[in-house]
């Protein structure tokens, strides 16, 4: 197979042709018919993620056909469209037996814990209790969309931060996640806020449902700011970048009795953010970090996709090649593209 692959930790990758993965017992192959560029892969790349071994092939968010099946696998068959949650279950951990796989003490993850998606075919294990049925009137881009960002932003949205009708919810960041928990909250009937610092991200989040926007390079204080919007502090808040500035805005800027999540990697330096304590103490925050989501939970967004209430397609800025998604993998930490890019050939 064709396949992006590393030797070392911020070496530019290669395309090689690498042997084809085979099933284990309880997995399977997919031919992977479209896969995401994520700010996570450029993480990995950078050496952020103590989980990949070298070397490497990098990519987690993917969606393809079933290629070949392991003999213990009962619920999927060859030739079937699928798709997969970035973070996966082993199925037998008390997580996963709760129906928390997005946490589970065994987790694996293309792209980190073994050989991803940045190729023509990836293996996945546990495959009855980690793929998911791709709906026919579903694309293959669309649904690599999913994977990591728009479902972490459902997740985060939905069941973490618990946004109804009605609510303020900030959104710090207006890259991938942030542009998915801004449509999923306005989907939901909420008021999403637009936060980042590039007004061509702010003009397109405005499109994709914020009601309002605000230039943190323009304003002496986001928190502030966001205070003045909502007539008292956001309900619900999520930092979709990962700093420690718009980490502790996103804690700041709540109101009382108020909900952050936390879906922006926070790595490396940035690992141990200042928080604004005597606030969550007394004003009785909730910060809640969001890792993924379960299999089972996609029903819900894809109902929502299929009903026309969620367009995700909306989010996807390009699609390019195998050989084009090195340079990019590469600068992604300075990107200025609006929208997600979709790597769709191989």
């Amino acid at each position: 197979m064709r396949a992006m692959y590393y030797e070392a930790f911020e070496a530019k990758p290669d395309i090689r042709v690498l042997p084809d993965p085979v099933p284990t017992p309880g997995g399977v192959v997919i031919k992977v018919e479209a896969t995401g560029l994520c700010r996570s892969d450029w993480h990995g790349w950078m050496g952020h993620d103590p989980d990949i071994k070298l070397p490497h092939v990098p990519g987690h968010e993917l969606a393809g056909t079933v290629a070949a099946v392991g003999k213990a696998v009962t619920r999927f068959r060859e030739g079937e469209r699928v798709t997969v949650p970035f973070v996966s279950g082993c199925g037998h951990c008390g997580e996963c037996r709760s129906g928390n796989q997005q946490v589970c003490e065994e987790q694996f993850q293309p792209g980190f814990t073994h050989w991803g998606s940045f190729a023509e075919y990836v293996a996945i294990d546990h495959a009855d209790q980690n793929l998911v049925h791709l709906p026919e009137a579903i694309d293959y881009a669309t649904a690599a969309s999913l994977g990591c960002r728009f479902a972490t932003s459902f997740r985060a949205v939905v069941d973490q931060a618990r946004v109804t009708g009605g609510e303020w919810v900030a959104v710090h960041g207006c890259g991938g996640v942030g542009l998915s928990a801004i449509m999923i909250a306005a989907a939901l009937g909420a008021n999403p806020i637009a936060i980042d610092i590039s007004p061509e991200k702010l003009d397109f989040a405005r499109k994709m449902g914020a009601v309002a926007a605000i230039n943190a390079r323009e304003v002496a204080d986001v928190a502030e700011a966001v205070r003045e919007i909502t007539g008292g502090g956001a309900h619900a808040s999520v930092d979709a970048l990962g700093s420690p500035v718009t980490c502790f805005n996103s804690i700041k800027n709540l109101r009382r009795r108020g909900r952050h999540v936390q879906v922006g990697l926070m790595l490396a330096d940035h690992a141990t953010p200042q928080i604004p304590m005597a606030q969550v103490i007394g004003h009785e925050l909730e910060i809640y970090g969001s890792h993924g989501m379960q299999a089972w939970r996609y029903d819900a967004m894809l109902a929502m996709i299929e009903s026309g209430k969620l367009s995700p397609q909306k989010l996807i800025g390009r699609h390019i090649g195998l050989e084009e998604a090195v340079p990019a993998l590469m600068a992604m930490d300075r990107a200025t593209e609006l929208g997600i890019s979709v790597i769709t050939r191989f």
